[in-house]
Parts: C-alpha cells; structure tokens; sequence
C-alpha cells in the first residue's frame, strides 16, 4: 500500500487544524472527535474498514474479541469505530447485549468502566436517548467505581490496593464522565498520578516499575491535563523520543519495534499538549498504513497477524492526528 495508497493519497488533502474542543468535554468524546477525521486519509479504504467493524459483531449484540465471544471491552472500540465512520448500527440488539451485565455487579474494574463507556456511546448514537439506559445505571456503576479507589487516593484494577495506576486513574475518569458523575476527592486523583512521575518526564503505570511507559504517560498526561494539573514540562519531548525513525511509538525506551497503541496514544497525548509533531508525521503515516489490511482492519504490529476491533480503533484515532 504505502507510496500509492488511498491512506497516502488522502494524507494530501486533509484539513490542517484540529476542530475546537469543548472545555468540559468527555476523554471519550474527546477521542471521538479525533477518531472522527479518519476518513479524510482513509479515501476509498473507508467502507472496507466500516464492513470489518461491522463484520465483528456478533449475534448477541457484542463485538468479538480475538477468540470470537462477544466482549464487553472490544464492544467499546466496535461501537466507537462506527461512530467514528459515521455508520448505522444495530442500537437496539447493542443495547439488549449490554442489559445482560446489570449495572456492573459481575464485571472487573476494566469491564465496570467499559459497560459505562457503552452505554455513553449508545446514547452519543441516539442524539442522547433518556430512555435508552435502565434508569440508575449510571448511578451503580459510578458508586462501584469506589470500590477501586486505592489508600492514595487514586484508583487501581483490583480492589484494597495501597497505590494507583495511571492506566486505572485515566479509565476511572472516563467513567465518572461517561456516568456523568463527579469523581469524589478529584484531588487526590491529581495527586496519585503525579507521584507516578519519573525524573525523566515519562511515567510509570505503577509505583513498583522503575521506568516509564509510553501509555502510562500518555494516560497520566492527559488525566492531569483534564483535572488543569500541568504534567513535568519533560513530558512531552518524552514521549516524543520514544518515537522510531522508521515509524510509530515504542511501548517502553527499549522496545524492539513500535506498535499501534503506543502510536495512538501518544499522538493523542502530544496533541493534547500542543506539542508539534508535524516532522513525524509521514513516517508515523506510514508506519499505520504498513499494520492496515485490505480485509478493513488495522493489526498491532507488525509481528501481529491478528485484526480486532481495538487495534483498528486506535488506527482511527491515530490517523485522525495524522490528518492534522
């Protein structure tokens, strides 16, 4: 694909600033607006992406995992996908799928945050349906959140936990949001997450592990960003040295070859902060063009011969930064 592809092609074309960002917008929304902007590199190759995500979901209402069960987490980037394209759903079988899990009672920490991203995302597809989402969902879910909370004050996947995790802390926010509750003692989730800063300017996703990671920080950099918590002023030429001359973000300083999330969500961490990654921008549109397939979906890396509702998500998003 690369030099004469649609993605290379529409590259040429597409628009130049990214559209305003509301102050009090959702880190869901937020992406989803980026997500959005795919389609104008994407050209032709659109539809094939918008079959595939169409193509993962299953007869229950649940998009596949990469066993093919329906799963509440591929859900997410299977609804959001859509969105993203712009494409008709099935709402109502989506909706029947997600009634199965309650308000949460059964699920982990991750597919409490996941159920109520869903639901925020059905409502996003329905111009904000009131009727949609059994009444006191939100509520539930948002009040066993708390059980996550740990002893600093942030929150982690398992219960009881003495420090938090940045990737726990940046869903954790999604989640209040999408529940369109506040998050009790917000300051102390700022606070969590700062002391999860490295003297480099990255951050480590937990207290115990001595080197950043690109995600953590890219998460924690934009859970400080929302709650008006500047991160350390390194932060950004972090991030960006963990880019690969050949293309994309490594995962960690040493990683053998970049891969797709990373790739997102430092993007989508860079632009948050204004950083310019304007140079990279080629190699980094032809390091995505290099994991997408002619079956529509994105794989997570080059050693990956897998495609999902995840990984093409995050091709979206990081093609909508690319777009800029």
């Amino acid at each position: 694909m690369l030099c004469g592809s649609p993605l290379c092609i529409a590259f040429e074309t597409t628009p130049k600033s990214l559209p305003p960002v509301a102050g009090r917008m959702s880190l869901r929304l937020e992406m989803l607006q980026v997500a959005r902007l795919a389609p104008n590199v994407l050209g032709d190759s659109a539809p094939l992406v918008r079959q595939f995500l169409i193509g993962q979901l299953n007869s229950d209402g649940g998009f596949r995992n990469r066993s093919g069960e329906s799963d509440i987490y591929y859900t997410v980037f299977g609804i959001e996908g859509l969105l993203a394209l712009q494409a008709d759903f099935p709402v109502k079988l989506l909706a029947s799928f997600l009634k199965k899990f309650g308000s949460g009672e059964n699920c982990d920490f991750v597919h409490l945050c996941c159920l109520a991203r869903c639901w925020a995302d059905l409502k996003t597809a329905t111009a904000n349906d009131q009727d949609l989402v059994p009444a006191g969902c939100f509520q539930s879910i948002a009040e066993r959140l708390g059980k996550y909370r740990s002893l600093d004050g942030g929150f982690y996947p398992e219960e009881h936990s003495d420090y938090a995790s940045a990737y726990a802390c940046f869903l954790a926010l999604g989640a209040y949001q999408d529940c369109c509750q506040p998050v009790p003692d917000i300051e102390k989730v700022a606070a969590a997450v700062t002391r999860l800063a490295m003297p480099d300017g990255g951050f480590a996703n937990e207290r115990c592990t001595p080197v950043g990671a690109t995600n953590a920080t890219a998460a924690a950099a934009t859970v400080l960003r929302f709650l008006r918590m500047p991160p350390p002023s390194q932060t950004a030429r972090w991030l960006m040295d963990r880019f690969c001359p050949s293309g994309g973000f490594l995962a960690v300083p040493r990683a053998p070859i970049p891969d797709l999330l990373s790739t997102a969500t430092a993007l989508h961490a860079l632009a948050g902060l204004n950083a310019d990654f304007g140079k990279i921008k080629e190699p980094c549109l032809d390091f995505v063009d290099s994991l997408w397939s002619n079956a529509g979906g994105f794989h997570g890396h080059w050693g990956d011969d897998h495609l999902d509702c995840e990984y093409t998500y995050y091709g979206l998003l990081a093609l909508g930064h690319l777009s800029l």
